[in-house]
């Protein structure tokens, strides 16, 4: 037999027993692939059961390390649980495990014993948007005396280039109070906040910031985000809250460093 052959019908069989033995592993109910064997040749029930156990303690630390506001609010033993569920419904398809929970808010939103908490998947949220803002490529942030430099007949037509780290998460719940009061080990006390709160996640040198935007905010860097100018921006923002300071937002959007550029107009 050609040797192409020979290795084809070894990537072959290869490829079975991979598929034969991941099928159950994020499924308890599954019974262990007949190609799992021991030394006698009968089928290993034991050791794949603690491999399967380890790999889903595996992904349920992988949340944890992603989510640890919500790990804290819910506490250890609820989160661990609820993480257990999402996975068996959700398993990874990367080898990345920073990428992993992508999917888990919105689970939150639908887990029926999380429904007491219904702010708790926008925290996981900002979560998720902040783990993105760090592993996201570096940038020059726009600096403020680049956009002073752009004629005022001009301003209006600017149009701003997103920081490849900049996220927005809109929430009905004080997320952003929510989650501040819980990504650090101090006490939390009791949280007043009651009001929606939009977050603003950048990252614009090493360090992760997340900003909870004023009135109209989220609507003005989320149209500036999709390439409409800045006057079209902040008329979108007007409409939505006569509140709105456009000279407010724009200082802390550079602040922030939310943007790399903005040309004069496209």
């Amino acid at each position: 037999m050609p040797q192409d052959e020979l290795q084809s019908g070894y990537l072959g069989r290869r490829f079975e027993y991979a598929a034969a033995f991941t099928a159950g592993l994020l499924d308890p109910d599954r019974a262990p692939p007949d190609a799992v064997s021991g030394p006698n040749g009968k089928v290993a029930v034991k050791r794949y059961a603690v491999y399967r156990n380890n790999v889903t303690v595996s992904l349920i630390d992988a949340l944890a390390a992603n989510f640890p506001a919500t790990l804290r609010i819910t506490g250890p033993d609820f989160f661990r649980a609820m993480a257990r569920f999402h996975i068996r419904e959700t398993p990874p398809t990367s080898p990345l495990l920073f990428e992993y929970g992508r999917d888990f808010p919105d689970f939150i939103g639908r887990y029926e014993y999380a429904q007491p908490m219904p702010w708790l998947a926008d925290v996981a949220r900002i979560e998720r948007a902040w783990l993105d803002a760090y592993h996201a490529a570096d940038a020059e942030p726009l600096a403020s005396a680049t956009l002073a430099s752009t004629p005022p007949e001009r301003l209006a037509d600017a149009v701003f280039e997103p920081h490849p780290a900049t996220r927005i998460v809109r929430s009905r719940f004080p997320a952003v109070t929510i989650l501040a009061a819980n990504r650090s080990n101090a006490p939390v006390g009791r949280i007043e906040a009651v009001d929606p709160e939009d977050a603003l996640v950048t990252r614009p040198g090493l360090e992760v910031f997340v900003r909870h935007l004023p009135p109209g905010g989220a609507v003005f860097i989320a149209h500036l985000i999709s390439g409409e100018a800045l006057g079209a921006a902040a008329a979108a923002a007007f409409a939505e809250s006569s509140e709105f300071d456009i000279s407010a937002n724009i200082a802390g959007v550079l602040q922030a460093g939310a943007f790399t550029a903005a040309p004069p107009g496209r």
